[in-house]
């Protein structure tokens, strides 16, 4: 059985058991956009203690929220109970709640796309807010009043945006007023570590430069880099100009760092670590910037050089993150193409690095009178230099040389 089916089942046996229940939020938006997922919710009148006593295996997650995880054939799902919140505290989260109804659940969500409700048994939609209006018109709206609903979650101000872009929607002008007076309440209501998810949301679909366009218009970009205050949207947008030439499936950090390309590694560094990134995601900033860095400067000159560039895990991407900045087609297709070429003809030297094994090790160079410590460490570098440059597979020749110039 497929997820539907599951959740199905779930929604079947709470109406059995004398409840309602509904597939809800998201799942329901994509199913009415014609692209159903297979993240289902469930809401229900059902309480808690009741979800629990109706399946065999279950989670609490939130009985202060009526959350329950309900687990089937490996599958899970959130069951939650209909509530209505009651005063929220620090801008992210209410105060308490009280169980409630399917028509007063749906007004206490975000946005009006996101609070429609879907029957699988009936095959039927309840919309209480009109959000399948505001799909067929394009429109991201909040759910009443959006001052309200930014004062109960600050990040319904980027998911707004992140929406906007991902389905080629705008953003309501009330809405988008009430975005700009409240940018600046971002912090500290929400953690970086929210932020950081909603970008990698906001990547994971096309329009990711219009989604950035929009945080900068409406102020949000700037609270979180402060970086950019001045910056003018002109120059935001030729900077974002790569992003239609990045490689599938990049990581989102490459795409956030392409805004701060000027700036030094150890500013991009600083901030990455504000925006809690993994020590990964950081490594691989640092490394694309030296990379970047020695093809701008000529740095790289002879092939033992490039071989033990082009071994590096990351390189293929870093390099076409770099061509991605070249606008030109053909020229951008001509670097490629270049380093194409050179890496194959160093491949059997690469695949050697990338295994570790060279093509005179210490042990060879022992065998003929040459003891560890400084010099054989420089006599195995000079080897590696000798094996790649003159493209030379056989460890005797090398050796020879070595022996006869030591």
């Amino acid at each position: 059985m497929d997820s539907r089916a599951h959740a199905t089942a779930i929604v079947r046996k709470l109406v059995e058991a004398g409840y309602v229940a509904y597939f809800a939020g998201g799942w329901v938006r994509d199913f009415t956009l014609g692209h159903p997922s297979e993240d289902i919710d469930i809401a229900t009148d059902a309480p808690p203690d009741k979800i629990m006593d109706l399946f065999p295996r279950t989670l609490l997650v939130g009985l202060a929220f009526g959350v329950v995880i309900v687990i089937i054939e490996g599958h899970q799902f959130e069951v939650a109970t209909f509530r209505r919140d009651v005063h929220y505290i620090d801008g992210r989260r209410p105060e308490k709640i009280e169980l409630s109804t399917a028509h007063e659940d749906a007004y206490r969500r975000d946005f009006t796309i996101n609070g429609m409700f879907y029957d699988p048994i009936e095959d039927v939609v309840h919309d209480f807010v009109q959000g399948y209006d505001d799909i067929k018109k394009g429109v991201i709206r909040t759910i009443g009043d959006p001052h309200q609903r930014f004062g109960e979650d600050r990040l319904r101000m980027i998911r707004a945006i992140r929406f906007a872009a991902r389905f080629g929607f705008v953003i309501d002008p009330e809405t988008r007023q009430a975005i700009m007076e409240n940018a600046e309440t971002l912090f500290p209501a929400v953690a970086m570590e929210r932020i950081w998810q909603e970008f990698n949301k906001m990547a994971a679909y096309p329009n990711f430069d219009k989604a950035i366009m929009d945080m900068h218009s409406l102020g949000l970009l700037r609270v979180i880099f402060p970086e950019l205050e001045q910056l003018h949207l002109n120059d935001l947008r030729h900077r974002l100009d790569a992003f239609h030439h990045f490689p599938n499936e990049s990581p989102t950090i490459l795409y956030l760092m392409e805004i701060f390309q000027s700036e030094s590694i150890d500013r991009k560094c600083e901030i990455c670590r504000r925006l809690r990134v993994s020590n990964q995601n950081i490594e691989l900033v640092e490394f694309c910037d030296s990379v970047s860095q020695q093809l701008s400067t000529g740095g790289i000159r002879e092939d033992v050089e490039w071989a033990h560039l082009y071994a590096h895990r990351d390189t293929r991407l870093c390099l076409e993150v770099i061509a991605a900045r070249i606008l030109n087609q053909q020229e951008r297709a001509a670097f490629l193409e270049e380093h194409a070429r050179r890496e194959e003809a160093l491949r059997p030297h690469i695949e050697r690095i990338r295994k570790g094994k060279p093509l005179v090790t210490a042990s060879l160079l022992q065998q003929h009178g040459i003891l560890p410590g400084k010099q054989m460490g420089l006599l195995l570098k000079e080897a590696e230099r000798i094996a790649i440059n003159e493209n030379c597979h056989d460890p005797q020749i090398i050796i020879n040389r070595l022996v006869k110039n030591a």
